[in-house]
């Protein structure tokens, strides 16, 4: 698959993740694809689970926003934050194709934390 198709690809998921839109979401994977959440410990085997698991979520997403997509070859790797329940997390995808399809997908969930003020005379401070 040319990067320009996986590109294209990973546009149409992240678009349809953002309106809710769970067949189109999941189309990205393989049947056999795994997702990995590290903070959890938890994996999730297969398309349909992993679409099941996102489609029974009791906070829906309010708001997502791609930040970036970055990759080459067979690894993609997309920055994005979403909003639960008036919260934003930040997220980073990493995810490996084989055949055009996701086959492995390794998400990390990070929370806002406050900025300490000893360090503030050498940043700026983002939005």
């Amino acid at each position: 698959m040319q990067e320009e198709q996986i590109r294209a690809a990973l546009n149409a998921h992240w678009r349809a993740s953002a309106d809710g839109d769970a067949d189109a979401e999941h189309e990205i994977y393989a049947d056999d694809s795994i997702c990995d959440y590290p903070q959890s410990g938890e994996r999730i085997l297969g398309r349909s689970n992993l679409q099941a698991l996102r489609s029974h979520h009791p906070g829906k997403p309010s708001g997502f926003e791609v930040k970036r997509i970055l990759g080459s070859g067979n690894l993609w790797v997309t920055e994005y934050t979403i909003q639960y329940k008036g919260q934003r997390a930040f997220t980073v995808s990493m995810m490996e194709f084989r055949d055009g399809k996701v086959v492995h997908e390794t998400q990390y969930f990070a929370d806002p934390f406050e900025a300490p003020a000893w360090r503030k005379q050498w940043v700026q401070q983002n939005a």
